[in-house]
């Protein structure tokens, strides 16, 4: 880690806001939300990043992500000095089958940025993935530079829908597809309500449309293979109001800022 970065005159303050002289709260926000508004990562990492020392104010390491800044001057991550804050931009990404959600995998294995590295605007920033894909699913993954936005999108409380379409094959009727509306349990692990509808068929080999809004790790291929499927394709058609539509596959398309701003003040509003 580079030990000469700038020192910075602004005050490292604790989290706890304590009050001015006057009687005033201290401005400023945590330096983990400003690091993933920087696009550095997410805030959970951020927090990581911190623990493990990698964080500095000038020639000083931070040692807590509540520790509370009104910029990024004189802030490093890794001997590297941190930019300002630029605006949130959320970008499409059409993840072909057969590439890992992750910046690197240690087995060698192809990711999502192996794609993307051609796939992306010469002008794009850093990107995180809202939320991930299995290596054998396909479909639409939003990519952010604003480690904010990426975690409001992935909070279950938001309540931001998914919908996948899955080819199984096996035995199911719409009936039971309908009693996945009142949540289920598999091996311990409660999912909550499900919206699945039969989309066509030939003989045992049917297509389904689930909606779901917590996305737990392989929520859909455990419940439809708990429902006795085999699932031989599955494919995230939207997130939220953001739609694949006609993306080709590996092509990446901006979200126009103007809807990206319009979809984050639904989400300050719940």
């Amino acid at each position: 880690m580079r030990s000469g970065a700038p020192r910075t005159s602004q005050p490292v303050v604790p989290a706890k806001r304590a009050p001015n002289a006057d009687g005033s709260e201290r401005e400023g926000d945590r330096i983990a939300k400003l690091l993933a508004r920087a696009g550095i990562a997410s805030r959970r990492e951020v927090e990581r990043m911190i623990e493990e020392g990698r964080v500095k104010i000038g020639d000083e390491v931070v040692t807590t992500p509540a520790t509370l800044l009104t910029s990024l001057k004189g802030v490093s991550v890794d001997g590297k000095m941190v930019g300002p804050i630029a605006a949130p931009r959320l970008f499409r990404f059409h993840k072909p089958a057969g590439l890992i959600t992750a910046e690197r995998d240690p087995t060698g294995r192809p990711t999502i940025y192996t794609a993307l590295r051609n796939a992306m605007p010469k002008d794009a920033p850093r990107v995180m993935p809202v939320g991930r894909l299995d290596v054998n699913t396909e479909g639409l993954l939003l990519m952010t530079n604003d480690g904010e936005l990426k975690r409001a999108l992935e909070l279950p409380s938001t309540g931001i829908p998914r919908t996948y379409r899955a080819r199984t094959f096996g035995d199911i009727t719409q009936a039971r597809l309908e009693e996945l509306m009142e949540g289920i349990e598999i091996d311990g692990v409660r999912y909550g309500p499900i919206n699945a509808n039969l989309e066509r068929s030939a003989n045992r080999n049917k297509w389904i449309e689930l909606t779901l809004t917590e996305g737990k790790n392989r929520e859909v291929r455990r419940v439809l293979e708990h429902l006795g499927l085999e699932v031989s394709r599955l494919l995230r058609t939207s997130y939220g109001p953001f739609e694949l539509a006609d993306l080709q596959r590996g092509s990446v398309e901006e979200i126009p800022q103007v809807m990206v701003e319009r979809f984050r003040k639904t989400l300050k509003a719940k």
